[in-house]
């Protein structure tokens, strides 16, 4: 991957089982989140492929977005539109994307908020949420298509530890009901203690990759 003369990732070469947790680590700019962003074709790659499973996933192929169903992805800064309540941003996915009737979908994302344990929240705005509930919210709107694959950029980035953990429990929740989990962090100290595979990047490539255990990493 390359932004006109800077080659932020070079010669990636990874696979990831269904149904692993992959914690993805390194320094700031290393190439962590770029990495996550080209897997679900959010960014053009100038050679190489991404595969899930046997389909391409190509920015700008015809079948983009039905592959992206697939794959749900959770942004360090929430992303959620502020003008739209919390059942709203959830459904908005479904129903603009897969074209579902709000009376299909919106039983399911309740739901998803009784699980991240904010069902008290749906007509709630973004703006009357703590850090840590807006970080559920997108995680719920993240995988109410029901994706094989969960991308997590930087989820604990914003918030503090007792909050971090609860995300992290519900990221591991999500994992053990089947969907696989790809999460960038530099937060050591959660890294340490979660013990799933675990790889490095430096200056755009995979310096490390170990199966479970203890690592640390010096951001």
């Amino acid at each position: 991957k390359e932004f006109g003369e800077n080659r932020v990732l070079d010669g990636i070469d990874l696979s990831v089982k269904k149904g692993e947790v992959l914690v993805i680590i390194g320094p700031s700019g290393c190439g962590k989140s770029t990495l996550l962003r080209c897997i679900n074709g959010l960014e053009p790659i100038q050679s190489g492929s991404v595969m899930l499973k046997d389909e391409r996933v190509e920015k700008n192929s015809k079948n983009i977005s039905r592959i992206r169903e697939k794959i749900g992805i959770v942004f360090q800064s929430y992303e959620l539109f502020p003008h739209m309540s919390v059942l709203d941003n959830i459904l908005l996915a479904p129903m603009k994307v897969q074209k579902k009737k709000r009376q299909e979908v919106e039983e399911q994302a309740m739901k998803l908020l009784k699980r991240v344990g904010l069902e008290h929240k749906a007509k709630s705005f973004p703006r009357e949420l703590s850090g840590g509930q807006k970080q559920r919210i997108a995680i719920a709107r993240a995988i109410i298509t029901n994706p094989s694959l969960l991308l997590a950029d930087e989820p604990t980035g914003n918030l503090d530890p007792d909050n971090s953990w609860e995300i992290m429990n519900l990221l591991e929740r999500i994992n053990l009901q089947g969907t696989t989990v790809l999460m960038a962090t530099h937060n050591s100290q959660i890294v340490n203690t979660l013990r799933h595979r675990v790889i490095a990047i430096e200056n755009g490539r995979v310096v490390r990759d170990e199966a479970k255990g203890e690592y640390g990493y010096d951001d």
